[in-house]
């Protein structure tokens, strides 16, 4: 039997996620023992699919307004068959995320989802409730991507190799930006061709152009420390990696960038905000 057709979700999580080591990274970040998880703008959850699948306590909330992709991460994705039963360490919440309240030790919002948020007041907005959200000595974690080729329309292309020995070609696209405004257009293509089964002819190829578009406004790094910070975080740290090794045990060991350590001229970065001094 032919594996199922991949779908765009199933082609973002492959081309534009690594779930295991993002989840991995959040635990770490956090410091201490974190359980629970909540990924804000979650869409079929993929970070919370890994999260729980760290340690047998660990138990994720995901959020979206599309009800979509929310179904998907109780029940499906790549590292689940269709037909496996709802993921119980999972809740669903179908809400826009300015009106989540659900607690939890670590919140984030990967993959530049603050850059859905196009206003200050609403970002402050969000980051507030973020805070109010959070366990004690508990921790949000944001993305954001920026440098000397933020603003230039441009394309980036690769190739690899799906779970049932597909060959995915990933296109991004930066298809419009303005730097007077901060925002940017951009858009995920996949083009897939099925493997050829023995003896038989080679499956046509499918593509799903535009299978995502965004439109963003770039918030850069002071931009987004100055919100949470008056958002009322006590202290925040950056990244530039999701990590620099793994020990025996399977735990990841993260560094903040010291105060005035550069950034590559085209970066993305992870900005840990954390409600004490901890």
């Amino acid at each position: 039997m032919p594996p199922p057709r991949l779908d765009r979700y199933d082609l973002y999580e492959l081309c534009a996620q690594a779930p295991d080591q993002e989840a991995r990274f959040l635990h770490a970040v956090h410091g201490r023992n974190p359980r629970t998880l909540r990924e804000d703008f979650s869409g079929p959850g993929a970070i919370a699919r890994a999260w729980t699948a760290l340690h047998p306590g660990n138990r994720a909330i995901v959020v979206d307004r599309d009800p979509d992709p929310l179904a998907r991460a109780l029940t499906r994705g790549i590292h689940r068959a269709p037909g496996d039963p709802a993921n119980p360490s999972i809740t669903a919440v179908c809400a826009d995320v300015l009106r989540a309240r659900d607690k939890a030790d670590v919140i984030a919002a990967l993959n530049f989802a603050l850059c859905e948020l196009h206003d200050r007041a609403t970002l402050l907005k969000y980051l507030r409730a973020v805070r109010a959200s959070l366990n004690p000595r508990g921790v949000f974690v944001a993305d954001l991507y920026g440098g000397a080729d933020a603003y230039r329309p441009a394309t980036y292309t690769r190739t690899l190799r799906g779970p049932g020995r597909e060959t995915i070609t990933y296109t991004w696209e930066q298809r419009a930006a303005d730097q007077a405004t901060a925002m940017v257009t951009n858009a995920m293509h996949f083009k897939v061709q099925p493997p050829r089964p023995r003896g038989a002819a080679a499956p046509r190829p499918y593509t799903l152009r535009d299978a995502f578009v965004y439109h963003w406004r770039l918030w850069t790094i002071p931009e987004l420390r100055d919100a949470m910070t008056e958002a009322g975080f006590k202290r925040i740290d950056l990244y530039d990696r999701l990590g620099d090794a793994i020990d025996a045990d399977g735990n990841l060991y993260v560094r903040p960038l010291a105060e005035g350590e550069p950034l590559d001229d085209n970066w993305v970065a992870y900005l840990a905000a954390r409600t004490g001094g901890n």
